[in-house]
């Protein structure tokens, strides 16, 4: 692999990392009212880009490629919302390392069940270590003890956050009845998951990587059988987000420019480092080996992890750490084997 191969990847795992950062620390303003504000940036920041290269190189789409595009965005609105969902209810150092490798997990057992894959022994010692840290983290990584007066999480009775990170409480009016949505103000407490929301997180991760593995199937069949150009088929997701989600982020307008207003440092960054993070993989596969890409990207699971230590003060970090390493080596080995 080129220098400037690697580069690109480590900036690309670092730029995935941080935007799940940036999501994790808007996690309580809403799942609906965050992810489509991200998309509706995220279409317009990147139009010029794809605009141009469609220019340069047109495709020839057929009625097939078009259904697969829209497709993408349907899965995609499944996977934004069941994580952003996750890190309401979960730690980043929980959730990211879960639903990346169940992702790869899933996606590499589909392989074998639909598509007749033989993995080599690398392959299958790359699952068995998936499921170890995925079990890890379900073993010890979705419980923090009994949790201290008022900490039952997000959205419950009784809940207090820690301080440092600015969230944005329930300002549905629906949900919190006209009083409460009146007086309902941004604090700077960031919700500490309960022992119980854990698990919770823990099955909104795994629910996370079956979308991860059904759009990743979804996307290769696509470049690589229709000829839909890969940043195309990126980009897609992103208007076709916006569209569906616009009637419910629009019927809840207050929420929505609240949650703009109070994150809109994390709705740009994840809009502009998503995308981005995607591009630069793209980029790098244009000149250098699948075999060698992909486990290199697997870095951004260590990152997430240290991420969710160092910004966030998550606990257990050793524990989590191994657990993490456990999955990135199986995600490699799945990759290579």
């Amino acid at each position: 692999m080129s220098a400037t191969a690697l580069v690109l990847i480590l900036v690309a795992a670092i730029a995935h990392a941080t935007w799940n950062l940036l999501s994790k620390q808007a996690s309580a303003s809403g799942a609906t009212s965050f992810v489509w504000l991200m998309a509706l940036l995220g279409t317009v920041l990147y139009a010029p880009v794809v605009a141009v290269a469609l220019l340069l190189s047109p495709p020839r789409l057929t009625g097939e490629a078009w259904i697969f595009l829209i497709g993408t965005g349907l899965l995609q609105v499944g996977y934004f919302l069941f994580l952003q969902t996750g890190y309401s209810r979960g730690d980043l150092s929980l959730v990211y390392p879960v639903g990346r490798g169940s992702g790869a997990l899933l996606a590499a057992l589909a392989g074998i069940v639909l598509l007749g894959e033989r993995p080599g022994p690398a392959g299958l010692a790359g699952i068995a270590l998936v499921v170890l840290g995925v079990l890890m983290l379900g073993a010890r990584g979705a419980s923090r003890g009994p949790a201290p007066p008022g900490d039952t999480g997000p959205g419950e009775p009784g809940h207090a956050g820690s301080p440092g990170e600015a969230t944005l409480g329930d300002v549905s009016p629906r949900a919190t009845g006209p009083a409460t949505a009146r007086t309902a103000t941004i604090t700077r407490d960031q919700p500490r998951p309960a022992p119980r929301a854990g698990l919770r997180a823990l099955g909104f991760a795994l629910v996370t990587g079956l979308f991860i593995a059904t759009y990743t199937l979804w996307d290769k069949y696509a470049v690589s059988t229709l000829g839909v150009p890969p940043l195309l088929q990126g980009y897609a997701s992103l208007p076709v987000m916006v569209l569906v989600i616009a009637p419910f982020a629009l019927r809840e307008r207050p929420r929505t420019s609240r949650v703009w207003r109070g994150y809109r440092r994390q709705v740009a960054g994840a809009a502009v480092l998503s995308p981005l993070a995607y591009i630069l993989v793209l980029i790098a596969l244009s000149f250098t080996a699948v075999a060698a890409v992909a486990p290199a990207r697997e870095v951004s699971v260590l990152a997430g992890v240290l991420l969710g230590r160092t910004m966030l003060g998550e606990e257990r970090l050793a524990w989590r750490l191994a657990a993490a390493m456990a999955v990135a080596a199986g995600i490699i080995c799945i990759a290579v084997g």
